[in-house]
This record gives structure tokens, sequence and C-alpha cells, in this order.
């Protein structure tokens, strides 16, 4: 027992967040008063089911250059496919790695006061880029995630470079709603447009930064930050439907309505969506219905949505319980 005791106190303690950030967060935490040294802005978060907590995903903007980008060295390996690959007047492109740290901190958050600290999570920034589509001055979205149990939180986050000698904080207050305790109603995910999606080989183990997408399971997804689309672009949505009831043979009967609105004025109108999955991952053309009228009849035909700031409009039902919900989100055509 003694011996027990003794290997116990001989464990050293693992440190996550060094305490010269923890300071800084605490020096800010009440008032959520920021820091500078490298300026950058949490934009949103995400969340998707993973067991009993809910993966969240958070989204901010940075520029390039404050995560210290410098040149890497390629494996003697690497350097040798590149110079076969190259033609005798082709130049080698220099490969470039992000040289900074992540922190994110998450306190329990009760009546705006926070509280004791629930998760510390470190994100090593291992980023990488050819020099030669590398703008350094641009401002870029950046991503890491974590799962995180429902609750309130405040979030503080950390971006540092390598030395810790610049430390820049945001604070983030967030709810993550208990999902699993919904009794008669329907919830969602965010609403979120994809703009790419590609399965990876296997999920990701450990926290990990992106640039310009962001993970889920075996999902590797690039967004539409901004809601902004082209004329013929299409609308795709991913989410998950919570407090669904699977039939007695195990499936669900999900049915959605979407509808895209012009102000109040119903700008198009799409088929049912049935889904035997609380998982959906819809695409809808931004494309309208016309009735063209002439001296040999009416005709109809398929044109494009003109520019314009639109809401998509979707009626949620399962089928098997009756319970329904209806979501909106914005979006603007140019």
């Amino acid at each position: 027992m003694v011996k027990e005791q003794e290997k116990k106190e001989q464990k050293p303690n693992i440190i996550i967040i060094p305490d010269e950030v923890k300071k800084v967060f605490e020096e800010g935490m009440q008032t959520r008063q920021t820091r500078s040294d490298i300026p950058f802005s949490i934009v949103r978060y995400l969340y998707f089911p993973a067991g009993s907590n809910l993966y969240t995903i958070f989204f901010f903007r940075v520029k390039n250059a404050d995560l210290g980008f410098s040149p890497i060295a390629d494996s003697p390996e690497e350097k040798k496919e590149k110079d076969e690959a190259l033609s005798a007047t082709e130049s080698p492109s220099a490969k470039l790695q992000a040289k900074s740290h992540f922190f994110l901190q998450f306190n329990k958050l009760d009546n705006n006061t926070p509280g004791d600290v629930a998760y510390e999570v470190y994100v090593p920034v291992n980023v990488q880029e050819d020099s030669s589509t590398f703008e350094s001055e641009k401002v870029d979205y950046y991503s890491t995630g974590y799962p995180l149990a429902p609750g309130n939180y405040l979030l503080s986050m950390a971006i540092c470079s390598q030395k810790l000698d610049k430390i820049g904080i945001q604070y983030l207050e967030l709810s993550l709603p208990d999902m699993f305790s919904l009794g008669d109603k329907l919830e969602t995910t965010p609403f979120f447009f994809v703009k790419t999606q590609e399965f990876m080989d296997s999920p990701e183990k450990r926290p990990t930064a992106h640039k310009g997408l962001f993970t889920y399971s075996i999902l590797k997804i690039e967004p539409h930050f901004e809601n902004i689309f082209s004329s013929g672009d299409n609308l795709e949505l991913l989410y998950y439907i919570f407090g669904a009831q699977p039939a007695e043979n195990g499936t669900f009967n999900i049915e959605v309505t979407y509808s895209i609105l012009k102000g109040e004025e119903k700008a198009v109108s799409f088929a049912p969506g049935n889904y035997d999955t609380p998982f959906v991952n819809q695409p809808l053309p931004l494309k309208k219905t016309v009735v063209i009228k002439s001296e040999s009849g009416e005709q109809t035909e398929e044109q494009d949505i003109e520019a314009g700031k639109y809401t998509l409009s979707m009626k949620i039902i399962d089928k098997v319980s009756g319970k329904s919900v209806t979501k909106s989100v914005d979006f603007e055509v140019k």
C-alpha cells in the first residue's frame, strides 16, 4: 500500500497548458479581456454527435504569417522524387510548415460566471503548405475540434508563437444542448453549407489544426464560410437530427420538406426528402421551374435563380413518433 502511494506521489503532473498561458487566461477571464499579441477572431462553432458527447468544431480567422510558417527540408526520398519529376527549366517549390501552438481551456459557466476547469486541450499546429501558393498576409480560416459533454462553457483560446513569446487570447461563451433528453421535441445540429467533402482512411485520434476545412469522424469537409453562392451552384447541407425514433426494424423514417424563400414569397419548392438515418447529407440545386407561354401552348423550363438574398426553410417530420421541427438558414446568390 505504501509503495503504491509512493508511485502516485512520484508520478509527474502532465502539463497541458503552460503556466504563462494559464496566467493570461485567468487575468482576462472575468471581463473577457482579449490579448492581441497574435490577433485572431473566433467566428463560429458547430457540433456533431460523438457517443454521449458532442464533437465541437471551432472556426477562427488569423493571418497566416502569425502562425510562424517557415521552410522545412524534404526527406532524401522526397527530394529525389521531386528532382526526377522536374524538367530542366523548373525549380522546386519549398514546403512551409507552421510552428505555433493552440491552447483551449473550457471552464464551466454558471450565470455568466466561470467555474471549474472542465477540459484543457493542446493542439500542435503542423499545417503545411507549398511556398508557391502561400499568402503570408492573408487572413485565413482555421479550425480544430474536441468532444465535449453537453453544458455551458467559457472557452479561453490562445494562439502562441513557438517559444511562447507572443500570446493571443480570445474568449467565447458556448452552450451545448443535451440532445439526449429532448422529450417530445426534435432538434438538429447547427446548419451550414458544404463546399467539398471527402473520406479519410480513419478518424483523427488527436486534436488537430486544419486550414480552410474541418474533420468529423472519417469526413474531411470544406464548408462555405460566408453562405455566398454563384448562380448555378448547389446548396449542400450536412446535419444530424436528434430526437427521432427508429421503427421496430431499427430504421428511421424521416421526411424533410425544403423551400427557398425570397422575403415572404416562395421562390423554389423541392419534393420532400425521405431518410432512413438521422444523419442527412442533401444537395439542393439553385434552380427554379418557370412556365413559358407561347402560341403553341405552355412549357416548363428550369432556370437559375436570380441574384439576391434568400432563406432556405426546412420542415422536418419524424414519421415514426410524429414529432416535427422547422428550421431555416439564410444565404445569398451573387
